[in-house]
């Protein structure tokens, strides 16, 4: 909570206890909607509304700073800088996670286990690794004493007054208060979207969190948006199994992963598959699921080998960051004319993908980057779009590498590059360009557009080069006879694409629209002008100062 600069006129007539009797009903509803907000997912006030009984209770501790205690809200940002951070000493050590990327080392995993328990029954519970900073919380008769790093495992830093700052850590448990000591472990982290305006000093939100906690100024910590999800508890409170820990975390005041409970690895897979195809969507960054034997005394008797427990694993996701060498750099020229750099490259895996191709995306990048052809780099792959050379690794020069000079003329037809004022990419301005026809009319057949089943960009090459097509409306003309002469081309193949073209006539004037491949005219344009015109009579007609009307 920020302090406001000059205090309200205080209240002369509450009583001390009066005041004691307030402070303590304010406490308790501001933590109630802290845990609706930060467990719950919830919001039954608004963010100005608890702001003001934020302040009231700021104002009433100013009039009786007597009555300020450690867990009150209040207390989030408090004191100065630290010098230095004291170190903190673990009764449980906070261990790593050994890592597993596929099916056949999870089985060869749980075979292990087995050699070593071979009476015991293996139940896991599954739940998402989310990409964070591993922290640890001590709480003593409910109260949030100390916080640490996880250090080297045994002994961590006290950043206390810098997770203090988390809304989403409680000051004061919900319940378990009734034990001497509770300690809970989970990550600090930042969802994706707060992460954007920080992405230019720091590679990725793990880090920014890290960078949060791990410095001196707990008002630093406060300006960020940082949150904690909890994932174990420590102290014994009666739980026999891990999957219990998930359940008492939320009664506690701790946001969770309920994650889930699997019978064995098939059960195991079924869930990573599951959180791999939503992982993107996810608000925060993941890296893979933590697969836990279940049962709390089994995994205890299991051991630790090294610094990891023996009956845990982190089944991670493909990594999307790879390294590799640069072997060329090629241009590429797109429907509407702009040229895109591309990356050929040593082949790589990434994110379960071989790849050879990344793109630069302009010239200004390859100098932003430094990029010569030879470097070696590493290359980003997110979702289905090309993959992208992210970082040029500098100490791994030779001296052998080449500068990359970006051209003035089309590849393809030599026309003169234009770059028009303000923009950062080149392009070719020949409509008639054979580059720029060819892949328009990739784009016309593209699921996005008319989505013609079986007519890829190799179909479309070779009725371009037979001169059976030269521009969309063509594709329309073709007959089975005009096809079956062709390579590779049998009559049930020609019959099919010919009934695929039929088929596709019946479309959304949206992805009409858009399959004309107007500059600057995407998906969301498209739709606007679908939705203000509604037929394409309509929008024949339509003058400059109508297309002004639309919305956006």
């Amino acid at each position: 909570m920020k302090k406001p600069k000059e205090p309200s006129k205080l209240n002369t007539n509450i009583t001390k206890q009066q005041a004691k009797q307030r402070i303590e009903k304010l406490k308790k509803v501001i933590n109630h909607h802290r845990y609706l907000y930060h467990v719950l997912d919830r919001q039954d006030i608004s963010d100005a509304a608890l702001d003001s009984l934020k302040h009231e209770l700021y104002e009433l501790e100013q009039q009786f700073p007597e009555l300020i205690t450690s867990d009150s809200p209040t207390q989030r940002v408090a004191g100065v800088a630290l010098k230095e951070f004291k170190k903190v000493e673990y009764k449980v050590p906070m261990l790593s996670i050994e890592d597993v990327f596929s099916k056949k080392e999870l089985q060869n995993w749980e075979d292990y286990l087995k050699r070593l328990a071979p009476s015991a029954h293996f139940e896991y519970f599954s739940e998402l690794k989310v990409d964070g900073f591993a922290v640890t919380l001590i709480y003593k008769n409910g109260i949030f004493t100390t916080g640490a790093t996880r250090g080297d495992g045994k002994t961590g830093e006290n950043v206390t007054q810098n997770l203090k700052t988390i809304e989403s850590i409680p000051l004061k448990l919900h319940s378990g208060s009734l034990f001497e000591r509770v300690e809970i472990r989970g990550e600090v982290y930042m969802e994706k979207k707060d992460f954007e305006k920080f992405k230019k000093d720091y590679a990725n939100p793990r880090n920014l969190a890290a960078g949060s906690i791990r410095q001196l100024d707990p008002k630093l910590a406060a300006s960020r948006p940082l949150k904690f999800l909890a994932y174990d508890i420590v102290s014994d409170m009666g739980q026999e199994k891990h999957s219990q820990e998930h359940q008492l975390l939320p009664k506690m005041g701790f946001k969770t992963d309920k994650g889930k409970i699997c019978k064995n690895l098939s059960e195991v897979n079924d869930f990573w598959q599951e959180v791999a195809k939503k992982r993107d969507t996810l608000l925060y960054q993941i890296d893979g699921v933590v697969i836990t034997v279940n049962n709390n005394s089994l995994l205890e008797k299991l051991g630790v080998v090294g610094k990891s427990f023996r009956g845990m694993r982190a089944f991670k996701f493909s990594p999307k960051q790879a390294t590799t060498k640069i072997l060329d750099i090629k241009v590429q020229v797109g429907r509407t004319g702009a040229i895109t750099p591309i990356a050929c490259l040593k082949p790589v895996k990434v994110a379960g993908v071989t790849i050879t191709r990344a793109t630069l995306h302009n010239e200004d990048e390859i100098k932003r980057l430094g990029v010569k052809i030879g470097d070696t780099v590493i290359v980003e792959r997110a979702g289905d779009v090309i993959p992208a050379v992210v970082k040029v690794i500098l100490d791994l020069r030779t001296g052998r590498e080449k500068t990359f000079s970006f051209p003035r003329i089309c590849p393809i037809c030599k026309a003169k590059l234009e770059r028009p004022e303000g923009e950062a990419i080149w392009r070719c301005p020949n409509l008639k360009c054979p580059a720029r026809k060819r892949e328009k009319l990739y784009f016309f057949a593209s699921k996005k557009a008319f989505d013609i089943e079986g007519l890829g960009p190799k179909i479309i090459n070779k009725l371009v080069d037979e001169n059976l097509i030269s521009q969309a409306a063509d594709i329309f003309e073709l007959k089975e006879g005009d096809l079956i002469p062709l390579e590779r081309f049998a009559e049930k193949s020609s019959k099919n694409l010919v009934e695929a073209i039929e088929k596709s006539k019946k479309i959304p004037l949206a992805r009409f629209i858009l399959s004309l491949g107007i500059r600057h005219v995407g998906e969301e344009t498209a739709i606007a002008i679908s939705n203000y015109f509604g037929s394409i009579e309509k929008l024949k007609k339509a003058s400059k100062t109508d297309l002004e009307k639309i919305p956006d």
